[in-house]
């Protein structure tokens, strides 16, 4: 039988969705067969963008057509003819289809657009009973005081009493940030533990659009826009009736300007007010009546280069414009990593997710899909918030990435570079970093001392006191020595600088650990099911045999930091004693090494990759082996080999590679590929948070 949840609500914009985010991800991470069923969708015509979105996220092979029971029309028409209970049949007969094909199975409740709203409520609850799900339900608590929260979420209760249905929790969702404290102490009073409830407060990153959303639910067409452009926050509207003088007044920060298409004065206005220091910058300018802007208007913006801000075009006249963006809220969509954080973080910070796991009784399995691995890599750096720096502080990747971070509350952060910069480059992409740090190497009263501290680290090598001083002004050499001398947890960087400029501070200040002669590096190759870890792939060209061993023991180290099974493959072109020549005598030198060095570790070698990770080629060669077949640290015997091999079972197996991750170092510094991404940088940070964890026990 399939563990379920009912997640519903008793209005339209209560803030469901939360919930349902939170609550996939936690199944996400069980390594279970996750379901989602809606019982109500608005038409067979149009996807419906909740399950469009937990489909896209959550990488679902489910067939569509399963995840729902019903169309709205249909069901309106059996309540009309009197077929109530046909209408719970058919429902109840397509989700026990689905049941059959999960383990876990999210049911998501109507979304009060579909029937009448006295009827939705006894809808869902119904629905809720006939599929014996127990119930989470979210109380809408915005725009409310502390006794009409109170009150609603006491009816709630009562009335899903009288319904006899089974509840999980209650969810006071949207409450008012100041009265979250008097909220939770009135509702302890009454409801006690009763009911496990929680409050969550409003957050105005989820409640507004994003210029995403009015662009796909207003049907826009994008005129101009730069990168990522979709994902921009709108706080306000502004309608621009007025002349520009007049207009400019009405200006706020995160606006979206609805204006004519041919009012020229505006469009020039508003671009021009997001440049100056005198004015907010808004989020995005919506042209209606379908109109675009002059020859010579368009010419002039073209020339600009870069748009400041996205330029939308809609057909419909301005005022039904504004009140079709009125009657706009915040949706998610797979691909907005700072909405899904933020939602995320709140959840994680208000719902005692455990409870709720422990209360669903969800099993564990063997299999570690790559969400549910960035999900226990994100769980594991929350249990205490290291201190990490990013040198490259201006990079826009790098600040969406720290914006993630913050949002779900991973680490603690320190950006690196010209304050003024930064924090402009901060406004400019519209991100919530307010009071994270910023420190300018130059200017920072840390840099007289770090210079000292380099000097007598460096003078061995003949370096001059004032060149010290020059180093400390560079990024990455201070970064680097903050966290030598403790100011920082660890550090990310390389998404600008090459690598030797990331690391190559570490090797002269922070240095190798005892008892290793290397640094190196892993990948963390996330498959469908499993997680392997591959090393070197990025550091070290042709590692000698003691080199090669400190690689698989520190590898085999890294796997044990982050829950992966030891089970370590020295690999070669050779399997066991066939083979001969300098290459494999090098594996096997390596391996004898090794064993000497960690007698205990499951290690095997020389052996080719097919023998480490198949299990029938692993019976024929070495069926008397512990790790043949079984294996989950490769270990190439050079850096050609070891970057060639990830990157083809990257790209061919469709496979997550996270990395690289530095090892061998006394204190945690990671590289980032100069063409990585924010996600890639969000679980480089993530990676570097945990090895830090390490190193303070």
């Amino acid at each position: 039988m399939a563990q379920k949840i009912y997640i519903t609500s008793g209005e339209a914009r209560s803030g469901k969705s939360l919930a349902v985010l939170g609550i996939m991800e936690l199944f996400a991470g069980s390594g279970q067969k996750v379901g989602f069923f809606k019982p109500l969708i608005a038409s067979e015509d149009e996807v419906d963008p909740c399950l469009d979105f937990i489909m896209e996220r959550y990488k679902s092979t489910l067939p569509y057509d399963s995840l729902y029971g019903c169309t709205a029309t249909k069901a309106r028409e059996l309540i009309n003819s009197g077929q109530y209970n046909e209408l719970i049949k058919l429902i109840l007969d397509r989700f026990k289809t689905l049941e059959k094909e999960c383990e876990l199975i999210l049911c998501i409740g109507s979304d009060y657009t579909h029937l009448s709203p006295a009827l939705e409520f006894d809808f869902n609850t119904d629905i809720a009973n006939n599929l014996d799900c127990p119930l989470l339900f979210v109380v809408n608590g915005q725009s409310a005081s502390v006794q009409e929260v109170v009150e609603r979420t006491v009816a709630v209760l009562d009335s899903l009493e009288e319904r006899r249905c089974d509840i999980l929790s209650l969810i006071v969702n949207r409450v008012s940030p100041r009265l979250i404290n008097d909220v939770s102490d009135s509702l302890e009073g009454l409801i006690g533990k009763k009911v496990a409830h929680y409050v969550v407060p409003e957050s105005s990153i989820l409640a507004k659009p994003t210029v995403g959303n009015v662009a796909d639910i207003l049907g826009a067409v994008c005129i101009s826009a730069e990168h990522e452009w979709q994902y921009r926050q709108i706080s306000t509207y502004t309608v621009a009736a007025m002349e520009l003088p007049n207009f400019l007044d009405y200006i706020q920060s995160g606006s979206l300007v609805i204006v004519p298409g041919d009012r020229s004065d505006i469009i020039l206005g508003s671009l021009l007010s997001y440049s100056s220091t005198t004015y907010p910058q808004i989020a995005a300018l919506l042209l209606t009546g379908g109109l675009k802007p002059a020859r010579q208007v368009s010419k002039l913006v073209e020339g600009l280069g870069r748009f400041p801000v996205p330029i939308l075009s809609v057909p419909t006249d301005t005022f039904t414009t504004a009140m079709n963006v009125n009657a706009l809220g915040g949706t998610f969509v797979a691909g907005d990593l700072r909405k899904i954080a933020a939602a995320l973080g709140i959840m994680e910070a208000s719902v005692d997710l455990a409870a709720l796991k422990e209360h669903i009784s969800m099993k564990r399995t063997g299999k570690v899909t790559p969400l549910m691995f960035e999900y226990n890599l994100v769980q594991r750096a929350k249990e205490k918030r290291c201190h990490i720096v990013l040198p490259e502080g201006s990079d826009e990747r790098i600040l969406r990435a720290a914006e993630i971070v913050r949002l779900r509350g991973v680490a603690k952060l320190t950006l690196l570079g010209n304050v003024q910069e930064v924090m402009d480059k901060i406004a400019s992409l519209g991100l919530r970093l307010d009071n994270i740090e910023i420190l300018d190497p130059r200017r920072s009263r840390l840099k007289d001392d770090f210079a000292k501290t380099y000097y007598e680290l460096r003078k061995h090598k003949k370096i001059s006191e004032q060149m010290a001083y020059d180093l400390m002004t560079d990024v990455s050499y201070f970064g680097t020595m903050m966290v030598h001398l403790g100011h920082a947890d660890g550090m990310v960087s390389g998404a600008v600088h090459t690598t030797q400029h990331t690391i190559r501070p570490s090797f002269e200040i922070i240095k190798t650990r005892p008892g290793c002669s290397i640094v190196s590096s892993v990948f963390f190759m996330c498959l469908a099911d499993r997680v392997l870890v591959f090393g070197d792939c990025a550091v070290n060209p042709d590692p000698d045999p003691q080199q090669l061993a400190d690689i698989a023991i520190s590898s085999a180290e890294t796997a044990r930091m982050f829950g992966i099974e030891q089970r370590v493959a020295m690999l070669s072109y050779s399997t066991g004693e066939s083979g001969k020549g300098k290459d494999v005598e090098k594996v096997r030198a390596a391996v004898n090494i090794a064993r000497n060095m960690r007698p205990e570790l499951r290690l095997e070698g020389p052996i080719q990759y097919d023998a480490a990770i198949d299990p029938n080629v692993a019976a024929a060669k070495m069926p008397d082996s512990d790790v043949a077949g079984k294996a989950t640290i490769f270990i190439f015997p050079d850096l050609n080999t070891g970057n060639n091999t990830y990157k083809a079972v990257q790209r061919s197996a469709n496979a997550v590679a996270i990395g690289p991750i530095l090892q061998g170092l006394n204190k945690p510094v990671n590289d980032l590929s100069r063409g990585c991404t924010v996600a890639d940088i969000v679980n480089t940070i993530t990676i570097t948070a945990i090895q830090a964890q390490e190193e303070i026990k």
